[in-house]
């Protein structure tokens, strides 16, 4: 009975992973061969070229994706989380601060190809049924039904996201089990009537097709063979959706039937003499009556090949915030299943990317141009991050040996796809780079914020200690709270931001019986909920360090509640007695929390900033403006919070003598005991 259960999981995981991680991947073969082929149209020997060709694809398949990311990448997993900014946050601390570029780097690309797979797959997908017949059935030619068919089904795609991906991955699962089936067998049927094509798994064919005659590109017929392993990054971005061994349970069977398809249609393409013109050649291996069979199915895994880089991209995203690299936006958690996210900003900011790309290029061909060159950009970038995990975890002379031989690859395949640049290439890099500059404006805006104002606009929090507590017992005062809490950075030395300071013993002081100074910080563990407590001596200042993963839901206000309450119980705190209210026996008052907001108008008044200072702090108080408040963020109660708007830089003016020049009708002088 405990071993048929565990074949029913075993199996259940298998289907989740198929249904997530390999949508892109295995939508490879809709469009991979058709662009090997029409870039070498006037070859005079297309036998030779295509079994070259496959060769390449089986061992960039082989090297890349199955030694790369399944056998190596999944190893340095991020307690069960992987992607690049997972990868960045193990290897960050080790005084090594020039890795956060190829990480942000690496993610930008990887969010620009999110953008593009959509648009890719679903249009090669939908023109399966350009001009075709099914009984009474007829779909017309031409780029508007394929434009139409292809919005429509990228609206259902995005607008399904909300519901988390294991509902996803339950219902997606089974069809893509019946897809790579599918592709696989059609595939057997053309090799076993033209079995010639196995050559193509030594690679010595391979190697020859690189500098063959028969090869019009020469090496850069590689932009198009990256184009079959373009999901790879996938894999490794998503394993926390599904767990590394259900990858390495399931990647054998995807790569042997995505090779199957690869050499069904290069055997088609030598029996039939392909003169590669008008070629689509994953739907010419399909006898008819299995022709719209295979456009529905097809469009199903264009549809899930979408969800995989739309999941990869939540989770991207949602460790970039945490890692305080991009703004912060809201993230919503659709149930209760370990590592389920949905953004909804991302989401239909992809949407919108995906439509535009859509209505420019209109035709997968003109799409396939676009696509893979900043993937190519993504992987190289995971290469360097992985030499520094693997040099940590072992010895730098196994470092070498994979980051020599892949970085050499992964730059071969760079350049080949730059060729793709004048043809539509651009436009992933103009995303590429857009995305990066919100990264650099956000990351680095505020590390030169920070430089600038940490000597002058820092005070010692100790220093203040005593008014702090006589402020809290003056009964004089008017209570604001009984507590007042701060969520603000407090260094180790107790340095925390003047303008905090300022709030509370300022013109107005904000007396409450315990004070709370909050300091989040991100959690290596992507799903760590944790904290430590500073009481600094006293009964009524509490410092409090949240360490959070990426993973957790941030409802701050709901920790400190339970926080306030142990210690109370803990008898660190005296318990606040309540003479009103629903429930009177409750051992915690009321809390209010007052959060801060930057303006920079000041920065043009502010003395000694250079220009490039200036325009990265602009650019991120910018952001800042315009990403989700910290209320919202952090799961404040509008009731309970107070937002203070604050100048970036608190300088001292220079002091202004006034000369008095005479005081008239004044009262009888005032005499000081």
């Amino acid at each position: 009975m405990a071993e048929a259960k565990k074949s029913k999981m075993k199996y259940a995981g298998f289907l989740i992973a198929l249904g997530i991680v390999y949508g892109d991947i295995g939508t490879s073969p809709l469009y991979t061969m058709n662009a090997i082929i029409a870039g070498n149209v006037h070859t005079d020997n297309m036998k030779n070229l295509v079994i070259g060709s496959i060769s390449l694809v089986f061992w960039t398949l082989m090297l890349i994706t199955t030694i790369k990311y399944v056998l190596i990448a999944l190893r340095a997993d991020n307690h069960g989380e992987g992607g690049i900014f997972s990868l960045y946050s193990k290897v960050r601390n080790r005084n090594m601060k020039w890795l956060i570029i190829p990480a942000m780097v690496g993610g930008a690309a990887l969010l620009a190809d999110g953008a593009l797979t959509p648009a890719v797959t679903v249009t090669s997908a939908v023109e399966g049924l350009e001009g075709q017949s099914f009984g009474p059935f007829s779909f017309p030619t031409g780029t508007d039904f394929v434009v139409t068919t292809v919005l429509v089904i990228l609206l259902m795609v995005f607008s399904f996201q909300r519901t988390g991906t294991t509902k996803i991955g339950r219902l997606f699962g089974p069809l893509m089990l019946f897809w790579f089936s599918f592709i696989g067998i059609f595939g057997l049927l053309q090799v076993v009537q033209n079995p010639v094509v196995l050559k193509a798994l030594s690679p010595v064919y391979a190697v020859e097709t690189l500098f063959s005659p028969d090869n019009r590109l020469g090496i850069f017929i590689l932009g198009n063979i990256f184009l079959a392993t373009t999901g790879a990054e996938a894999l490794y971005s998503d394993m926390g959706h599904v767990g590394k061994k259900n990858i390495y349970m399931s990647w054998p069977f995807v790569y042997t039937m995505l090779i199957l398809n690869y050499m069904g249609q290069g055997a088609w393409a030598i029996s039939h003499h392909v003169s590669g013109q008008n070629l689509n050649l994953f739907f010419d291996i399909l006898p008819n009556q299995w022709r719209l069979v295979g456009v529905l199915i097809s469009t199903v895994a264009a549809v899930i090949a979408s969800q995989a880089l739309i999941t990869g991209a939540f989770t991207l995203v949602s460790e970039a915030i945490s890692l305080k690299i991009m703004p912060r936006l809201r993230i919503s958690y659709p149930n209760d299943v370990r590592g389920q996210m949905y953004i909804s900003q991302v989401n239909w900011m992809l949407f919108v990317a995906g439509v535009f790309i859509v209505f420019y290029f209109k035709s997968s061909h003109n799409m396939e141009a676009a696509y893979g060159l900043a993937i190519t950009v993504t992987m190289l970038m995971t290469t360097i991050l992985l030499f520094e995990f693997i040099r940590f975890k072992t010895k730098t002379v196994w470092a070498v040996c994979f980051a020599v031989p892949f970085g050499i690859l992964e730059v071969l395949f760079l350049l080949a796809s730059l060729v793709k640049f004048v043809h539509g290439g651009y436009v992933s890099v103009i995303l590429m780079l857009l995305i990066l500059s919100v990264m650099v404006f956000w990351y680095y805006g505020n590390k030169r914020r920070e430089a600038l104002s940490f000597n002058n606009d820092y005070l010692s929090l100790i220093d203040y200690r005593k008014q702090l507590l006589q402020l809290a017992a003056d009964s004089d005062e008017p209570l604001m709270a009984k507590n007042l809490v701060y969520i603000v950075n407090v260094h180790d030395d107790y340095k925390i931001k003047k303008s905090v300071i300022y709030s509370i013993l300022g013109a107005r002081p904000k007396r409450a019986k315990v004070y709370w100074f909050v300091t989040i910080k991100e959690s290596i563990n992507p799903y760590e909920k944790s904290y430590s407590v500073d009481l600094m001596s006293s009964q009524n200042m509490v410092r409090v360090v949240l360490n959070l993963g990426f993973k957790v839901d941030p409802q701050v206000e709901y920790y400190i509640h339970r926080i306030a309450k142990s210690l109370v119980k803990q008898g660190f705190l005296e318990p606040q007695k309540i003479r009103y209210g629903l429930d009177k026996s409750r051992s915690v008052g009321d809390f209010k929390y007052i959060v801060t907001n930057n303006y920079y108008t000041d920065l043009k008044t502010v003395s000694k900033i250079s220009f490039w200072d200036r325009f990265l702090i602009g650019g991120r108080i910018w952001l800042q403006s315009h990403s989700v408040h910290l209320r919202y963020f952090y799961r404040l109660r509008l009731s309970d919070t107070v937002e203070e708007i604050v100048p970036l830089f608190i300088e001292r003016k220079p002091a202004v003598i006034l000369k008095q020049t005479e005081v008239k009708n004044q009262m009888p002088k005032f005499h000081r005991d």
